[in-house]
């Protein structure tokens, strides 16, 4: 039996130009940048406005339909004046007086003179080493990571001298060629292992009665030391606590990467650019965009003077009028580009605005305990926007605040009631938990059993399970650990 059914079905898709503003709020200032580099590459009738005069209106929202691409026009029905202007086209400036001033370029340092590796192998031409020794010890010092270790197992080096450089050696005869990388500067590099590592360093100074006993701690107890487990250190080497705690001292000072500790070991640093900066003037928040968000746009002057020729034409080719179509299109992209940057810019202040007003108590203070509960819709209602509207400008963009450079995202948290059943943010809980941990004996942590304890008697009532969640969220290691003798 056959059955017709009728199904309506609601559904909103996106056009292609609502995807692409998406796209344009979601991105930071230094991608924005590079987006609208590309922009202008592609589109010879968008223009940047620095070589341009401000002899121009400003205003560009009524001139155009966004239909480009949807319909196909005859070159014959293009309405030209649409496009033209008495006072030729608009220069579009995108300016306003709530864009930060930040015109000066800033240059980004990068590590620069010899490469890590280059500099071990240097160092070999103060050693009396035979050709081969050389090639050897070049060879180990390429097996050094970034960390300043050779992880690999001395046997598969031995494997791949023979293969790779047709060198025949021994496990032994390599042991000894490694002793000398063992004696390169940073001390440490080399090793094979932690334990190793700090052994070289510590052999190397001058010898002292707590440093002998480091090296013993290290040599017959490492495993004790690296679980902290000193009761068990006491009785093994039969010291006082002052002893002890001296030579773990001399420990603690020992470098556990010694590769990071060469200038010339370069290294991809991520350089933020705030996209935002809040400021306190007299006692009131004020808010700016990045000048870098406020681009400088507009149409192609050359394009309008394209398009007045072809309207001064009385006889009109066929070539003519393919390229009005093709000056149209280009129009329309460039045109639509400069609106959609004019709505990115005004998402991104009424966004920010409206989390600056929500946390103006943090902002005031920069005490994280006056974070209140925000999660994204709190936003999303007091702007009238839509919840990934507010998540695409939280999660990519920073703020300049007088506390330093925040991600936005940083200031939403889940909330939580305390014993008088008022809301609190948990990054309030976290900050409390982290104050309480900084203050307590190190010489007896608390647990997280007796912090969750203590929490409770400040008004948190909360788990143990969560103080354990909110200690390993905040990188904060478990009770033994953090002991120190």
């Amino acid at each position: 039996m056959l059955r017709q059914q009728l199904n309506f079905k609601l559904s909103q898709k996106l056009s292609p130009q609502q995807i692409q503003l998406m796209k344009l709020i979601q991105l930071p200032t230094q991608a924005f940048e590079q987006r609208l580099k590309q922009e202008l590459e592609e589109n010879p009738a968008l223009d940047s406005g620095k070589e341009q005069t401000d002899e121009f209106d400003a205003d560009l929202s009524n001139d155009y339909e966004d239909d480009y691409g949807n319909e196909t026009i005859a070159a014959e029905d293009i309405n030209i004046d649409e496009y033209l202007s008495d006072d030729e086209i608009p220069s579009y400036r995108l300016q306003a007086n709530n864009y930060s001033a930040d015109d000066d370029e800033k240059s980004v340092p990068y590590a620069s003179g010899t490469s890590f590796n280059q500099h071990l192998k240097n160092q070999l031409n103060t050693f009396r080493l035979s050709e081969e020794d050389r090639e050897v010890a070049e060879f180990l010092i390429g097996s050094v990571d970034e960390s300043g270790y050779i992880r690999r197992p001395l046997e598969d080096i031995v494997d791949d001298l023979a293969f790779t450089q047709n060198i025949f050696t021994t496990d032994e005869h390599l042991a000894k060629i490694l002793h000398i990388v063992h004696e390169l500067d940073p001390a440490g590099v080399g090793a094979r292992n932690l334990q190793e590592c700090l052994l070289i360093q510590l052999r190397r100074k001058e010898p002292t009665t707590s440093i002998e006993m480091a090296i013993a701690i290290l040599e017959k107890a490492f495993e004790h030391f690296t679980k902290k487990h000193y009761k068990k250190l006491l009785q093994k080497f039969d010291i006082t606590e002052v002893e002890l705690r001296d030579a773990i001292l001399e420990i603690e000072k020992l470098n556990p990467k010694p590769g990071g500790s060469y200038a010339g070991n370069t290294k991809i640093i991520e350089h933020i650019v705030p996209d935002f900066a809040i400021r306190i003037v007299e006692g009131v928040l004020e808010l700016t965009l990045n000048g870098r968000n406020a681009p400088e746009l507009h149409v192609s002057k050359e394009y309008n003077n394209m398009l007045k020729g072809y309207k001064d034409t009385r006889q009109k080719t066929k070539s003519q009028k393919d390229a009005v179509m093709f000056i149209k299109q280009k129009l329309d992209a460039a045109k639509w580009f400069i609106d959609a940057i004019k709505q990115r810019q005004q998402t991104l202040l009424v966004t920010m605005n409206a989390i600056l007003h929500y946390q103006e108590e943090y902002f005031l203070t920069g005490d994280e305990r006056k974070l209140k509960p925000m999660i994204l819709k709190d936003i999303a209602d007091m702007i009238n926007m839509d919840v990934s509207t507010v998540s695409r400008v939280a999660n990519s963009k920073y703020v300049d605040t007088p506390y330093g450079t925040k991600l936005i995202k940083e200031f939403f948290s889940e909330s939580m009631k305390n014993e008088q059943g008022e809301d609190v943010s948990t990054r309030e809980i976290k900050k409390i938990l982290e104050t309480v941990i900084e203050n307590e004996s190190k010489k007896k942590p608390l647990t997280d059993e007796k912090l969750a304890t203590i929490l409770k008697e400040k008004g948190y009532p909360i788990a143990r399970r969560t103080v354990a969640k909110y200690r390993e969220q905040l990188d904060i290691p478990v009770a033994r650990l953090r002991k120190k003798i």
